[in-house]
């Protein structure tokens, strides 16, 4: 089936990648509060893993930090990263049906990305209007990776914990193969039954890197059967002395480990 899922598993499948490299631009992680260097230094950091990630992912609020500076500075960034990686928005967009109509013109259109994280609280009309092109996806937030993420997700609806329920909801969202879901790489028990549940859609996994996830678990498990894509932000972004050396390095390591893992489950 095509659809956005199909391309996303297409295109790991010819890079023997699964990384996505997040681009939380923090100036407090840079050391400098110069938006022009951090710019700069958001360029390097494609730069220097242009042959090694499938996608890169876009933090809007580091972004909206900077006010329209910093809608022009994620303008040229989706224009930087240009079209030959998949292009998320980590937006966390969740609103009433006519606003997620903008913000899908606005995500889609204005911006050119590729697929955008949502949060699924206010139901399935804040979904529908991201759906309508099938090679345009969405990430919808299932078991995220924070510590306090049980204080709902966790919790148990008629027996089942909700992170299960979102699962099987999006399940039935996924008419025309372009939904996935985010489990976070900390929560290793929930990515394992988000996967049997959810067989088919795409997973974004974040928490691998400075938050500690469990790196082999999280790609064998998210590869199960459809792509388990995994993010990696910090860990890659401001690796080392943040040279364009050290951030290929990181890359190349946490590639390495995700195709050695990958080849023992052959």
């Amino acid at each position: 089936m095509a659809g956005f899922n199909s391309s996303l598993k297409d295109l790991c499948k010819d890079r023997q990648s699964w990384l996505c490299v997040g681009l939380d631009m923090s100036p407090e992680s840079f050391g400098s509060t110069n938006l022009g260097n951090l710019k700069e230094h958001t360029f390097k950091v494609i730069d220097a893993t242009r042959d090694l990630a499938v996608a890169y992912k876009p933090n809007f609020a580091f972004f909206e930090r900077w006010g329209a500076a910093g809608f022009a500075w994620l303008e040229e960034t989706a224009m930087y990263i240009g079209d030959d990686h998949f292009k998320i928005a980590d937006a966390k967009r969740g609103d009433i049906g006519n606003t997620a109509e903008h913000y899908a013109k606005s995500i889609f259109g204005h911006f050119g990305f590729d697929c955008v994280t949502l949060s699924p609280y206010m139901g399935r009309d804040s979904i529908d209007p991201f759906l309508k092109d099938p090679e345009k996806g969405v990430f919808i937030l299932c078991r995220t990776s924070n510590e306090s993420a049980s204080d709902f997700q966790n919790n148990l609806n008629h027996g089942e914990p909700l992170f299960e329920k979102v699962a099987q909801w999006a399940n039935g969202l996924n008419d025309i193969n372009n939904v996935g879901l985010v489990v976070g790489a900390t929560a290793p028990e929930e990515l394992t039954r988000v996967r049997e549940i959810s067989p088919d859609l795409s997973l974004l996994i974040p928490g691998v890197g400075a938050q500690g996830g469990d790196l082999e678990h999280s790609v064998k498990m998210g590869n199960q059967s459809g792509v388990g894509l995994i993010n990696i932000s910090r860990g890659i972004s401001f690796a080392g002395d943040m040279s364009e050396k050290e951030i290929r390095s990181s890359a190349e390591k946490y590639v390495n480990q995700m195709r050695s893992v990958m080849s023992e489950t052959e």
